[in-house]
């Protein structure tokens, strides 16, 4: 009789280890876990740690509640301004209610990634080149919020997004860098014109101040001779006074009669 009570007992304890091991889980820090009885959710959403479920009856599925990094592949557009251009972005996002995002949706990933690069190729529709070029952070705030509306109900959350590169055809890039050069020109040409304009103005300062003057005329020209004298070569600078030349113009134009 005692043997069969320790048998009992025996087999009663391996039962009871059996079942604790089958129903025993363990759910990480950054997980959640979602209990389905018999395809019903059952109770509240599983906390990190120990939790027990009734083997064959409960199915426990954990869900993932990290940021996740889901880089959108590119899509070829058309811009507002008639431009063929190829753009791709990266989403980060989280799971904010773990039933939902297994209840409301198949795969919330999946719909997530779709929702993203129809979004990206609508971005693309609406905008200017030059709007995907310099105006960022506004196409990355629009873009999240077109994302974000539908992704709530499935219990999802859109964190952040932004487009990473912007590509465009070579003949638009040629297009682009004559503009750039042509403006750089245009610019060069403006300042270089700036600078006579500023010359001239010193100068003929400068010569009203020389005429009151007669003697700063001929101290200029002897800098002038001192400096090109420094230099070793062979030049020869003669001085001759304009007034010399003047003179002789008066009197090739009025000769003296004989």
């Amino acid at each position: 009789m005692l043997e069969e009570l320790l048998t009992a007992a025996a087999a009663v304890g391996s039962a009871g280890v059996v079942y604790v091991v089958s129903a025993a889980r363990v759910v990480k820090q950054y997980e959640r876990g979602v209990v389905f009885r018999l395809g019903r959710l059952a109770g509240e959403v599983r906390g990190p740690g120990f939790t027990m479920v009734v083997p064959v009856v409960d199915r426990l599925h954990k869900v993932n509640m990290q940021i996740v990094t889901l880089p959108v592949p590119a899509q070829e557009g058309i811009t507002r301004d008639n431009v063929t251009v190829r753009v791709d972005a990266v989403v980060y996002f989280k799971v904010i209610d773990a039933a939902n995002a297994l209840v409301r949706v198949e795969d919330y990933r999946f719909a997530v990634s779709q929702m993203a690069q129809t979004s990206l190729r609508s971005i693309i529709g609406k905008s200017e080149l030059d709007d995907l070029l310099s105006n960022r952070e506004k196409l990355n705030q629009g873009l999240e919020l077109m994302i974000d509306s539908p992704a709530v109900g499935w219990g999802v959350q859109v964190d952040r997004v932004e487009i990473k590169d912007v590509s465009l055809p070579d003949t638009m890039k040629r297009s682009m860098a004559r503009q750039a050069e042509a403006d750089r020109e245009r610019r060069a040409r403006v300042i270089n014109a700036d600078a006579e304009l500023q010359a001239s103005k010193v100068l003929a300062e400068a010569a009203r101040e020389m005429s009151e003057t007669p003697a700063a005329l001929q101290l200029r020209l002897l800098q002038t001779v001192v400096a090109v004298a420094a230099e070793k070569n062979s030049t020869l600078v003669l001085p001759f006074p304009v007034e010399l030349l003047r003179f002789l113009e008066r009197a090739q134009e009025h000769p003296v009669e004989k």
